[in-house]
């Protein structure tokens, strides 16, 4: 793996250099030839992987990837469009209406399944469900839940031991917490029931998986509710204190998606990128990427499948928006 963090803040325009970036790192030689900028919400070392195999193919391209919160991720690429190639996220709505807006490239030559594109500019890459984890340690001696029922009834009667120790995204400030929590609620009034029961113990609230999965890991919080899957099952095969659930009420299973900038400046260069992405992700012989394949979780059994569809764009409305996160408000913050 060749890459180089950022060191020169003469290489980037100034826009750019305003933000606070999760990260932010050059892949291959830096006096290449060619420059692909990326805009991304996967942590780097789930990508690198997939960065490093294009530039196997492409040694005269360098990959300049930066990594910000889903949220903050849609609202950067409309400032400056034409300052990044692609754009990654694994909050489909918010993806979805950047193409309906008219911010992705339309790549009529690429051949996806229908399933996973929408309008021949948006590409799915992976499925990967929410899942609840919890430090194992902690559940000693109590029951494990199984579904979301389950984990109110072992909350709720051992509401003293879990207060202050259950954690989930703060859906004002993330993407994709805002979009498993509507899909959640959609599904099912569980979800809010299992709301109440958390906001009774002081809920702690987190912008994004990795900092929900670092907190259980150290014993500040034992549940996680609605993690991303991919990101917990890659820590429990280095940790045996984290065990995660796929509940088998539903599994809410999202898509991360890829689009190419309709402002790109080097629009052949992003398609092939793309192109290469969605290869490598739909070959079930590359298991050794940290990523799950775009198959891996499609169609299972108890799976509640987030599907690429204008219909998801509902809860972006102001209105709709305004009203759901009030309602969360009102059952999460109560003990706040």
């Amino acid at each position: 793996m060749r890459y180089f963090t950022v060191l020169s803040f003469l290489l980037f325009p100034v826009l750019i250099f305003a933000q606070d970036w999760e990260d932010r790192q050059i892949f291959g030689e830096t006096n290449a030839s060619n420059r692909l900028t990326i805009l991304s919400s996967t942590d780097t070392s789930f990508f690198a992987p997939n960065i490093d195999s294009y530039i196997e193919t492409r040694p005269d391209v360098s990959v300049e990837y930066f990594v910000t919160g889903t949220a903050n991720l849609d609202d950067v690429f409309r400032q400056a469009p034409d300052q990044f190639d692609v754009v990654i996220s694994s909050a489909m709505d918010l993806q979805i209406k950047l193409a309906n807006d008219g911010l992705a490239l339309r790549l009529d030559r690429l051949e996806h399944p229908e399933w996973a594109q929408w309008r021949s500019s948006l590409f799915a890459f992976t499925t990967e469900p929410a899942a609840i984890v919890i430090n194992a340690a902690a559940f000693d001696g109590l029951s494990v839940p199984k579904t979301r029922q389950e984990l109110i009834e072992v909350l709720r009667a051992n509401s003293q031991f879990f207060t202050g120790k259950v954690g989930t995204y703060d859906i004002r400030q993330s993407g994709l917490g805002y979009l498993f929590a509507t899909q959640d609620a959609r599904a099912s009034e569980t979800f809010w029931r299992l709301m109440e029961v958390i906001g009774s113990l002081g809920t702690q609230l987190y912008c994004c998986s990795g900092d929900m999965i670092d907190d259980l890991t150290e014993g500040r919080i034992f549940v996680a509710y609605n993690v991303l899957g991919s990101y917990a099952l890659a820590r429990a095969e280095a940790d045996s204190i984290i065990s995660v659930i796929l509940p088998t009420d539903f599994t809410t299973t999202m898509m991360r998606s890829a689009l190419v900038s309709t402002a790109t400046t080097e629009p052949v260069m992003a398609e092939a990128f793309v192109r290469h992405l969605i290869r490598l992700q739909s070959d079930g012989a590359r298991q050794d990427f940290p990523l799950p394949g775009l198959n891996a979780f499609k169609n299972t059994s108890g799976r509640a499948s987030i599907s690429l569809e204008p219909a998801l764009m509902t809860y972006l409305d102001k209105l709709k928006r305004r009203t759901f996160i009030r309602e969360w408000e009102s059952a999460t913050i109560q003990a706040k």
